[in-house]
């Protein structure tokens, strides 16, 4: 009797067991529930955080080469702006250099006409000396014409090569606003990529954070 006794509380102790245990195995399965609503709203400011940085890195990135662009834009106008303005500078050169000219050829006229009237009371005006002076003011005149034909010519020049580099320069004026303006923009997009990295250092601090306070 004494031995059925035994024999029935070990077996109740053993099936004891056997139960304790499962509701043991059992238990942790239901202490451990899914991600709290905290961790996943920080992992969704991470991932906004990461799309944002991206795309400020993208605009940064554009800008910087609009800026290339304006800088070799505005080389160019500058180097165009200054060979008008040695092309003036020369044209200037040109115009005075024919002025002189053509006054030299007046002047040698007028003493050409003064020696014709001259000869003309002394010779008489069927000499030979009055008809190599009608000749010589023939040709004053001719060289005096061809001076005023490159002083007009000069001009023109002149006026072109002007219309050319104030062109070039309202060129060099719009790429300066445009490079002031792209440069602007850059950095704009670098403050808003430094404020991203910041708020995704901030949101991934904020996910540890929660994921070991669960």
């Amino acid at each position: 009797m004494i031995h059925k006794i035994a024999k029935g509380s070990v077996l109740g102790l053993a099936l004891a067991g056997i139960v304790s245990v499962g509701g043991w195995a059992q238990t942790p399965s239901t202490q451990n529930p899914p991600q709290s609503s905290d961790v996943q709203n920080d992992q969704k400011d991470v991932n906004k955080d990461k799309q944002d940085l991206k795309k400020d890195r993208r605009d940064r990135n554009a800008d910087q080469r609009d800026i290339n662009h304006d800088r070799r834009d505005l080389n160019k106008d500058r180097a165009d702006r200054n060979k008008d303005q040695r092309d003036i500078n020369h044209d200037r050169r040109d115009l005075n250099k024919d002025r002189r000219d053509r006054n030299a050829d007046q002047r040698d006229i007028n003493k050409d006409n003064r020696q014709l009237a001259r000869d003309e009371r002394k010779y008489g005006a069927n000499s030979s000396q009055v008809a190599a002076d009608k000749k010589d003011i023939s040709a004053d005149r001719a060289d005096r014409n061809a001076d005023q034909r490159d002083i007009n010519h000069d001009r023109r020049d002149l006026n072109k090569d002007r219309v050319d580099r104030n062109h070039d320069q309202r060129d060099i004026n719009h790429d300066r606003r445009d490079l002031v303006k792209d440069r602007a923009d850059r950095n704009h997009d670098q403050r808003d990529i430094n404020r991203d990295r910041r708020d995704l250092h901030k949101d991934r601090k904020d996910v540890r954070h929660d994921r070991k306070g669960k």
